[in-house]
C-alpha cells in the first residue's frame, strides 16, 4: 500500500503532553491549517485540544482531509462502537461507568481514550455527556444518580493502557474492556488511517469512519 500523490501529515499527544508523531510537534490548531494549505491527508490523535483549536480544524476541512481521534487503536475504536450500540440497546436501569489505568507518568484524567467511550455511551443513550457525567467521587456523594456516565481513574506503574466499560444493571453485569500492550498499535491504527483517507474528499472524518462503523 502507498500514499503517491498524497503528503501524511500524522500528530498525537495527550492533553498538549506526550508524543508527537510525524512531521511535526506542533498545536494540531496550526497543523490542520498548514494540511488545507499543503493539500496533506492529516491524521489527528491528540486529546484536551481546545474550543479554539477545535474550531479551527473545522474551518478548514473544506479544504483538508482530516481523519481525529481520540485514540487510533483500531481496537478502541471498536470497542467505542460496541458500547454505542450496547448503551442504546440497555436503558437507564443499567448504570454505566468507565475505569481507565495508566503509566503513572499520565498528568491527565480522565484519559481522553476514556472520554471517548463516554461519548460513544451518551451517544447510544442520545444524552449529553457533559450533562450526564460523574467523576471524582470522594466523601459523601449521595446515592448514583440515574442516567449518569460515571469515570475512575487509576495510575500506576508503565501500563499503556487499559479501559473498561461496566454496564451494571440488577443481578447481572456487562464488562467490555480493552488493553493496550504496545504503543506501536496507535502508529499503526494512524497509517491505516492515513491509507484509507488519501483518495477521500475534503472533509472531517473518524476513525469509525475508516472501519466502516459510522452507522453501527
Amino acid at each position: 500500500m502507498s500514499l503517491k500523490g498524497k503528503t501524511l501529515f500524522i500528530t498525537g499527544a495527550s492533553r498538549g503532553i506526550g508524543l508527537a508523531i510525524g512531521l511535526r510537534a506542533a498545536r494540531d490548531g496550526a497543523n490542520v491549517a498548514i494540511a488545507a494549505q499543503r493539500g496533506l491527508v492529516h491524521i489527528i490523535g491528540t486529546t484536551g485540544l481546545s474550543s479554539s483549536d477545535d474550531a479551527v480544524i473545522r474551518s478548514v476541512t473544506s479544504r483538508a482531509i482530516v481523519v481525529k481521534s481520540g485514540n487510533m487503536s483500531l481496537g478502541i475504536n471498536l470497542l467505542a462502537a460496541l458500547v454505542k450500540r450496547v448503551a442504546q440497546s440497555l436503558d437507564e436501569d443499567f448504570d454505566v461507568e468507565i475505569l481507565e489505568i495508566h503509566h503513572k507518568a499520565k498528568v491527565d484524567a480522565p484519559s481522553g481514550t476514556a472520554l471517548l467511550l463516554g461519548e460513544a455511551a451518551a451517544a447510544g443513550r442520545k444524552v449529553a455527556l457533559d450533562q450526564h457525567s460523574a467523576r471524582g467521587r470522594d466523601g459523601i456523594t449521595g446515592a448514583r444518580r440515574t442516567g449518569d456516565i460515571g469515570f475512575a481513574s487509576l495510575r500506576g506503574g508503565t501500563v499503556t493502557g487499559d479501559h473498561t466499560v461496566i454496564f451494571a444493571g440488577a443481578m447481572e453485569r456487562i464488562e467490555l474492556t480493552h488493553r493496550a500492550e504496545d504503543r506501536t498499535m496507535f502508529a499503526q491504527g494512524a497509517v491505516k488511517a492515513a491509507l484509507w483517507a488519501r483518495d477521500k474528499k475534503p472533509g472531517m472524518y473518524s476513525m469509525a469512519d475508516v472501519l466502516g462503523l459510522s452507522d453501527f
